[in-house]
Parts: C-alpha cells; structure tokens; sequence
C-alpha cells in the first residue's frame, strides 16, 4: 500500500516562507516526476512546480523566482520552498507523485493536501 504524507502548510503573513514536504512509502520500484499543485477557492487545481527523477525543474509563471522544489532520492521525498508569499498563494497544495510499484504497475497518485494561507 502506498502513501503520500504531506506536511508544512500553515498561516503566515506576507512576504514569509513555508517549506512544504511530501514523503512517498509503500512498495515503489521507481518514483519518477512528482510535483505540486494547488487550488485555490473557487479555481482550478493548477501545477506550481515539477521535479522529474533527474532533477529538471519547472514552475509555474507565477511562482518563479519565489518558489523552489527539490527532492531527496533516497528518502522518496519531494520540497517546496516557499519564499515572498503573496495572499494569491493561498490555496490547498496537493503533493503528485507518478511511480512504478515493484508488481510493475505505474500510478499516478495525489496527496490529501495541505493548506497555504498568506494574510495581507
């Protein structure tokens, strides 16, 4: 059985930073991209930022330059840094995870999320 264990969300007033960080368990084989993505009240859910296996990085326009995702390999954990948090960063942040289990299915697989708030 797989999870996704989300953490780091929170309240914190503009122009402040939250590291968020997601952990994938369970019988993985091979974790290739994961990202994040976030829905605020009323949108969409949209990317903020993906990592593939190897490292490459993209973000969202609105995100660049503020944002960083990383991931920790051998820990099957991904980061989102989160720097000058603006009020339209608010939103539920899902963690995404796409990966080969050791019976050779591949999933594509969603966090439960955790909420952002940024006070103005």
């Amino acid at each position: 059985q797989v999870q996704l264990v989300e953490s780091g969300g929170g309240l914190v007033q503009a122009g402040g930073s939250l590291r968020l960080s997601c952990g994938v368990s369970g019988s993985i084989a091979r974790l290739n991209a994961m990202g994040w993505y976030r829905q605020a009240p009323g949108k969409q859910r949209e990317l903020a930022a993906v990592i593939t296996s190897g490292g490459s990085q993209n973000y969202a326009d609105s995100v660049k330059g503020r944002f960083t995702i990383s991931r920790d390999n051998a820990k099957n954990t991904v980061y989102l840094q989160m720097n000058s948090l603006i009020p339209e960063d608010t939103a539920v942040y899902y963690c995404n995870a796409d990966f080969f289990l050791v019976t050779g299915v591949r999933y594509d697989y969603w966090g439960r999320g955790t909420q952002v708030t940024v006070s103005s």
